[in-house]
């Protein structure tokens, strides 16, 4: 369970009004009455991408309905193994293709995948570096062959950035002064400790980080969306409570959040 402020505040700093909250528990079929003994506990396992949003939507859930939520981050090369050995959880959120290796592995219940955020790919430099300009392809593949270190992530951003440098013909220049993070570990980091001068990552993962500056999307010919989505476990001890959590990710309620990390509602 999480503390963190829900962002659903008006401009005064108010809490969520009632008639809100009325609203999320007649949404997901719960009571603000509900009591603490009939509260389900549900168990999430998270990539780690979605880290700050669920953060800041949790609390929303857990005050209109009177359940939990235990959330837990794991990298996207960690969290199918982790699935796959039996990990306790009710609902998992991943990307599409993990989805799919894990309910053939008999870990997610098939049909239960539901799309709800899309994260785009963008550029950052050290906090008070100059930032170059990557608005055209032209300008970015320059960007890149002029800097001195460039940072790639092992998740999904990682993946396409890879593919995207063979598409643009620097494949060989950019792998020779790359440098790659550890798994879990945000592109962003790296930048701010001075490893790499320029990184590309997911929007989100950018804008949560301190000591860099965000320069940009990737322009619109080379951007990427990277789509999560929630599935239920195939051992989820909560599914009524897990299933209502997957509709509020989905739902218009979470919306101005997702806008404001970088993310748009799928």
């Amino acid at each position: 369970m999480f503390a963190a402020s829900s962002g659903f505040v008006n401009a005064k700093g108010e809490a969520m009004t009632g008639l809100f909250r009325i609203a999320l528990a007649t949404l997901f079929g719960a009571t603000l009455a509900c009591s603490a003994a009939g509260a389900a506990d549900i168990k999430v396992v998270s990539s780690t991408a979605m880290t700050e949003f669920l953060q800041a939507v949790i609390p929303v859930f857990e005050r209109a309905t009177g359940n939990k939520v235990d959330a837990t981050f794991m990298s996207s090369g960690v969290l199918p193994g982790k699935v796959k050995q039996g990990v306790d959880a009710d609902l998992i959120v991943t990307t599409p293709a993990i989805f799919d290796d894990l309910v053939k592995a008999g870990k997610l219940v098939p049909g239960s995948r539901s799309d709800f955020i899309k994260s785009s790919a963008g550029v950052a430099v050290r906090a008070g570096a100059p930032k170059p300009d990557i608005g055209t392809p032209e300008a970015f593949k320059a960007a890149l062959l002029a800097a001195k270190s460039v940072g790639i992530s092992k998740g999904p951003s990682g993946v396409y950035m890879l593919t995207l440098l063979d598409r643009l013909g620097i494949a060989d220049a950019i792998k020779a002064k790359a440098v790659f993070t550890e798994p879990g570990e945000r592109v962003g980091l790296i930048i701010a400790n001075g490893k790499a001068e320029i990184g590309v990552q997911q929007i989100t993962e950018l804008l949560a980080m301190s000591g860099i500056d965000f320069v940009g999307p990737l322009p619109q010919a080379l951007q990427t969306t990277i789509v999560y989505a929630t599935g239920a476990s195939v051992t989820a001890k909560e599914k009524d409570a897990a299933a209502a959590f997957a509709k509020f990710l989905n739902s218009e309620a979470v919306a101005p959040t997702a806008k404001k990390m970088g993310l748009d509602p799928a």
